[in-house]
């Protein structure tokens, strides 16, 4: 069999692995890779330079994808999606002949004890509370996506009886055609709007991750959200809302409840995690768990000790009484301001990155919000922020550096004891960097060298 594989990212490697080294491949690519296959049975086709940092699915030369509609069966990583329309448009021999790692997993996982959660930001904290609080009720637990390890690299592993928890971002639903037993929607906010054409497209593509259910699969969304709600409304399954009654919510006094009966689970001081948002990640991981058993201890045990995930709001050090706080991962004005909201010390913010259209006025509200002492503002986005600030009076800013070591340096001059340093870009990081992973390390790098 001729297989094809459009793009060379990790959904696209975890397919060649799995389809395994007996076919013949076209691999086709956005732009030269160091990790291609070799051999006799592969042929590679790119756009011949490097296309830097920015979102794949983005190269007006689409040359790159002849010939791929003459392979037996067509593997896409979803970002090339909207580049496979302008070819192929609805040419329904191509179509039939392709799919994706997601509809790949779906059709093939032996078993059918699938959680999928997606959402603008949380799902990777999410995720992981769902996963570590099955393991500790003694369930045999599998975790990928797009958290970490792809979906297709789990597959053999998987037993009928195991659990699977699977982290979805829009790219990986949009062409989606089926759904999980149990699905999860987070809060959405505007993101990924440089790929999008609307936010219309943004909310339908999560919605695939309902559209698919059946009358006795269970969708889960974020009350009072209401492209969460507009999402798991195309749902046929039994919808159950989180953050509001019967799904688990924030009782007056602080503890945390779920369903008629108000079972109390936990006091919202006792989790480890930080920050009013995290009580919704809590609540979304409480009510899908309530759904499969409710192990009360293994819940409070979970939420007790779990502090969060690399890059999402983490303490890398405190050094003469100022903590630094790496959030890389809020790579939106929204999930920014969340960040801000949830630090209790007078911050010196460090914002601005790639420049994807999204209005800042969100970043800007929280920043004359909260406890914000000075921005540090870098990237594209920058001078944008600076000048926005500057319109509503605030002048503490600093526009640049340009790379992260100074940055920080910067940062370090202007805190005083008593203050955190907080890395929470608001923005995406191809202006700079690879990826967040890189900027957050990045910054973690040169807070340690202080």
């Amino acid at each position: 069999m001729k297989i094809g594989i459009i793009g060379w990212g990790l959904e696209g490697q975890s397919a060649y692995r799995y389809f395994g080294p007996d076919h013949e491949y076209l691999i086709v690519n956005e732009q030269p890779s160091d990790k291609f296959p070799t051999g006799d049975n592969v042929k590679i086709q790119f756009v011949d330079k490097e296309k830097g940092y920015a979102l794949r699915g983005s190269v007006t030369d689409l040359s790159y994808l002849d010939g791929i509609e003459n392979c037996d069966k067509i593997v896409f990583q979803p970002t090339a999606y909207f580049n496979l329309k302008k070819v192929f448009g609805n040419n329904q021999d191509f179509w039939a002949k392709a799919t994706t790692a997601y509809d790949i997993f779906s059709e093939e996982c032996p078993s059918k004890n699938i959680i999928g959660v997606t959402g603008t930001k949380g799902k990777g904290t999410t995720s992981t509370l769902i996963a570590k609080i099955l393991q500790a009720s003694g369930k045999t637990v599998h975790i990928g996506g797009n958290i970490g390890t792809p979906i297709l690299d789990l597959l053999p592993n998987i037993k009928p009886g195991d659990w699977v928890v699977w982290e979805l971002a829009n790219f990986q639903l949009k062409p989606a055609s089926h759904s999980p037993h149990i699905a999860v929607c987070l809060m959405i906010t505007a993101e990924h709007l440089d790929w999008h054409p609307s936010m219309e497209d943004y909310v339908q593509a999560k919605s695939n991750l309902f559209k698919y259910q059946k009358p006795d699969d269970i969708a889960i969304y974020l009350a009072g959200n209401k492209y969460s709600e507009e999402a798991a409304g195309v749902s046929a399954g039994v919808k159950i809302p989180y953050f509001a009654n019967p799904g688990a919510y924030v009782r007056e006094d602080g503890m945390i409840v779920i369903g008629e009966e108000e079972a109390e689970i936990i006091k919202t001081h006792d989790l480890k995690l930080i920050g009013q948002h995290n009580w919704q990640n809590a609540c979304a991981a409480i009510t899908a768990i309530w759904q499969i058993t409710n192990n009360v201890d293994a819940i409070r045990q979970v939420l007790t000790s779990f502090s969060g995930l690399e890059h999402r709001l983490e303490l890398v050090r405190e050094l003469n009484d100022v903590k630094y706080y790496d959030d890389s991962f809020g790579t939106n004005p929204d999930t920014a301001a969340v960040a801000l909201a949830a630090i209790i010390q007078p911050v010196v913010l460090i914002a601005g990155g790639y420049d994807r259209g999204i209005p800042m006025e969100p970043l800007i509200a929280a920043i004359l919000k909260d406890r914000v002492k000075h921005v540090i503002a870098i990237g594209q986005t920058g001078g944008k922020i600076a000048e926005l600030l500057k319109d509503k009076g605030f002048k503490n800013v600093t526009t640049g550096p340009n790379n992260m070591a100074d940055i920080v340096r910067a940062a370090k001059e202007i805190a005083e004891p008593g203050d955190a340093v907080l890395l929470s870009p608001a923005a995406a990081s191809f202006d700079m960097f690879k990826n967040f992973e890189v900027r957050g390390s990045e910054f973690k790098k040169a807070v340690e060298a202080l």
